[in-house]
């Protein structure tokens, strides 16, 4: 068991773990489960003034910085590098960062539209596994902020985030 589904259980939620194909990106992930890109979370590290920070959003969506510095409270926030991510969260593998601060110590941010969907999958730590629950269920015991963060895609244009963590 991981860190992420050994805390689910003391917090006595019921999950199901999925393994999949290896997913670098949270459309991949989707794709490699069947399902549809809205049902998948992805955390994104944000680097702030103040230290790391995380911003969960639907797969299908794309994040909007001015949105970020809005719920933020803060005029620098960027998204975290690679580089940074595997540096702060070591024996996460890159694309697979779940969205609970606590098991980080850090602020979460999560998009609206994430509190729409009764269940949602996210990795848990590997590209190859993933988590799924209710959403009520993830964020129960979670201080998190809901915000906008995200702006829909362009027609054509495929999701994504430069710095998926």
């Amino acid at each position: 068991m991981s860190v992420v589904t050994d805390l689910l259980d003391k917090r006595g939620v019921t999950f199901e773990v999925i393994p999949h194909d290896q997913a670098y990106t949270s459309i991949a992930e989707a794709t490699a489960l069947g399902i549809s890109a809205d049902e998948v979370l992805k955390a994104l590290v944000l680097d702030t003034a103040s230290g790391n920070a995380i911003a969960v959003v639907p797969g299908s969506r794309r994040l909007d910085m001015r949105n970020v510095k809005k719920a933020l409270g803060a005029k620098h926030v960027r998204l975290a590098t690679e580089e940074e991510v595997e540096r702060s969260f070591p024996g996460y593998e890159l694309g697979a960062l779940p969205p609970i601060g606590s098991l980080f110590g850090i602020q979460t941010f999560v998009d609206p539209e994430v509190m729409q969907h009764d269940t949602v999958v996210f990795a848990a730590g590997s590209q190859t596994e993933s988590v799924k629950l209710r959403t009520e269920d993830l964020f129960r015991d979670e201080q998190v902020t809901i915000a906008p963060l995200t702006r829909h895609s362009a027609a054509g244009e495929e999701p994504s985030d430069s710095a998926r963590p």
